[in-house]
């Protein structure tokens, strides 16, 4: 339970970051389960890094574009997990990660003894160390890595990733391997599902945050500032933050940003309302305060609820300056 966990041993786990350049791949295999938005780019950066990759997804868009990749294409879930020295799961939510693992003809009843398994979603911490456990007994390794970096991270290579290892210890160097082909900065939080806390409580500060940018954002620009003056100032102080500098929630003050082509392609409302729910269970089992946590994850329910699912987080903005009535979150 998250509840038993030394918050101080966690944080010395925690130390600096630490950078690494793609290791040889040396004809490595990868089971890649899970093509999104993230996923599809991470895919094709393992390609580019040496590895032998093989897709599957339930969603035949990206799977019609894996040849283009460099990707194989697997014809089931069964086939994504046979022969692999690794497989990668990139998927939504907990029950999509456990039924890819533990259905018939899935990754545990697939997967030849010791390959490693690294889930890459955000899930509850408390299945992650049930999934840990269960893998264990089946002569597999799984290993929560939840990474963040936003879309252009995963295009560009440059996530990092929470590992739930031992800093040092043969899994996180095993594990190592495959995640510097997608990644620039590899944490090892401790045992297993601390990468999944880790994360989860990013993601808490991040919905906060995004909040709070929108809401100054929308008052400086009613009190007659131009965004994109108010935007470098905020950048430069002490105020700024990948809301602001990344993640731009008003449209055509970031080109670059989800926001100014229509709020696509970035992290959906949808995700991060589940990582606040996660968080907020996260918090009461473990007899921690946050207030703010449960305001943010009542906002994002709220612009669910209202059709806004699939626009990234940074939506949050039109419902801040357009002066919209929240409507029950309770939907």
């Amino acid at each position: 339970m998250i509840s038993g966990r030394n918050p101080i041993r966690v944080a010395s786990a925690l130390k600096s970051v630490r950078k690494f350049s793609a290791a040889p791949a040396q004809g490595k295999k990868v089971g890649f389960v899970g093509l999104g938005n993230m996923g599809l780019s991470m895919a094709a950066n393992l390609v580019k890094h040496g590895f032998v990759v093989k897709g599957f997804d339930v969603n035949a868009e990206p799977m019609g574009r894996l040849a283009e990749l460099g990707v194989a294409k697997a014809a089931s879930l069964s086939q994504a997990a046979e022969n692999v020295d690794y497989i990668i799961t990139c998927l939504p939510k907990t029950h999509d990660v456990r039924g890819a693992l533990e259905s018939a003809g899935g990754i545990f009843a697939s997967a030849a003894p010791n390959t490693m398994i690294l889930d890459t979603s955000t899930i509850s911490p408390v299945d992650t160390k049930e999934l840990n456990e269960a893998a264990e007994s089946k002569g597999l390794v799984f290993l929560d890595s939840p990474m963040v970096g936003g879309t252009k991270g995963a295009t560009n290579g440059t996530l990092t990733f929470m590992v739930g290892a031992q800093d040092g210890g043969e899994q996180f160097e095993r594990a190592k391997t495959v995640l510097a082909g997608m990644g620039k900065n590899l944490f090892a939080c401790g045992g297993a599902g601390s990468g999944q806390a880790t994360k989860i409580s990013h993601n808490m500060i991040l919905g906060i945050n995004m909040i709070a940018a929108s809401e100054g954002l929308a008052l400086g620009e009613k009190l007659g500032i131009d965004p994109k003056i108010l935007s470098e100032i905020l950048s430069a102080s002490t105020s700024g933050s990948a809301c602001v500098r990344m993640y731009h929630p008003r449209p055509g003050v970031n080109p670059e940003a989800p926001s100014s082509r229509d709020y696509e392609g970035g992290f959906q409302v949808g995700l991060l309302r589940k990582d606040l729910a996660l968080a907020q269970e996260a918090a009461e089992a473990s007899n921690s305060s946050a207030d703010f946590g449960a305001k943010a994850l009542d906002y994002y329910t709220v612009l669910e609820n209202n059709g806004f699912s699939q626009k990234d987080f940074g939506y949050a903005f039109q419902y801040v300056f357009n002066n919209l009535e929240l409507k029950d979150s309770k939907k």
